[in-house]
């Protein structure tokens, strides 16, 4: 059976959304710019996000101190290594908030990128409240010749958690951010961790009409993971009781539900995070990685015979 996305697979996967796009795979190439962001520089706080530890999901090859070029190149380097058949690149902007910088600034920077050879386009990784018309109309005109595309880290629905969490800005803010983007015809991306304090899975589930409501091009979700020297951290460690963890079989299912639920139009790039052990406090899924978590997903998908958006549509019923 092939679904709306063009392909046998159950959920409309980012890989397939390239081979689509563009005719092959795509890598990305994470990079830190050097930028801060305003949740940490005193603008609007300087705790940061009580989750957040950008040094949990930074790789190895992406260091400050080398330029954005030595970093692509020891990007390139990494991924011939561990994926042979990578042949082009994007190069992903991911550390911080990549747009929070005036606009000379992020145009040295975008186009020291995108001068690499090998280079593609761009992901931007940004906070809602980093974008304003004049950087994103600068973004549509590199649009025209390259690919690029804008995610933002929404993380929750639900202005009472983005309150709790610290981070900053209301729902409000993120839907203003994506309908800029969007009309300006640039791939929109966001992120949102399941399972904050506070969330429960009705509330997960039920969010997932919001997020529908998003013109989005991609989306990755990720279960809530808890890192050391981190505010959350302390607070499950003073309030465990708010904590909700799920066990991985426990996930698979609740993602099949949010992925029942889900626009079929909408990219799912991820479901879940991996991060190093050094880096964890908490319940953990231990050294799982995220090549098997698919295949789970792909399994548990297939054993219930549904698919992504299967209540957002209605497609005919596979028999046999």
């Amino acid at each position: 059976m092939s679904y709306p996305w063009g392909d046998e697979r159950r959920y409309n996967s980012y890989s397939g959304y390239f081979r689509r796009l563009m005719g092959r795979r795509m890598q990305k190439l994470s990079v830190d710019a050097g930028f801060s962001c305003p949740n940490r520089d005193g603008v609007l706080s300087t705790g940061g996000c009580t989750f957040c530890s950008n040094d949990a999901f930074t790789p190895s090859y992406c260091r400050r101190g080398l330029s954005i070029r030595e970093q692509i190149e020891e990007g390139i380097t990494f991924h011939r290594r561990r994926y042979r058949e990578a042949q082009r690149y994007l190069a992903y902007f991911q550390s911080f908030s990549n747009t929070y910088a005036p606009l000379d600034v992020l145009r040295e920077r975008y186009e020291e990128a995108l001068a690499h050879p090998e280079v593609d386009g761009l992901v931007i990784g940004t906070r809602p409240d980093c974008v304003d018309e004049e950087k994103l109309d600068y973004l549509a005109e590199l649009a025209r010749e390259k690919y690029v595309a804008v995610e933002y880290g929404i993380e929750s629905v639900y202005d009472a958690t983005l309150r709790a969490v610290n981070r900053g800005h209301d729902f409000r803010v993120a839907e203003e951010a994506v309908r800029m983007t969007a009309e300006r015809g640039l791939h929109c991306g966001a992120h949102f961790i399941l399972g904050l304090p506070g969330e429960t899975e009705e509330m997960i589930l039920a969010g997932v009409e919001r997020i529908n409501s998003l013109k989005l091009t991609t989306v990755k979700f990720h279960q809530l993971q808890l890192f050391r020297r981190t505010a959350m951290a302390e607070e499950y460690r003073q309030h465990p009781e708010r904590f909700r963890f799920w066990e991985v079989e426990e996930y698979i299912d609740l993602m099949v539900e949010v992925l029942r639920r889900l626009r079929p139009d909408l990219v799912v790039e991820r479901f879940a995070s991996e991060a190093p052990p050094r880096f964890r406090e908490g319940p953990s899924w231990g050294m799982i990685r995220n090549e098997q978590l698919w295949a789970m997903l792909e399994k548990r998908l297939a054993e219930k015979r549904t698919y992504q958006g299967e209540f957002f549509i209605n497609l005919p019923t596979e028999k046999g």
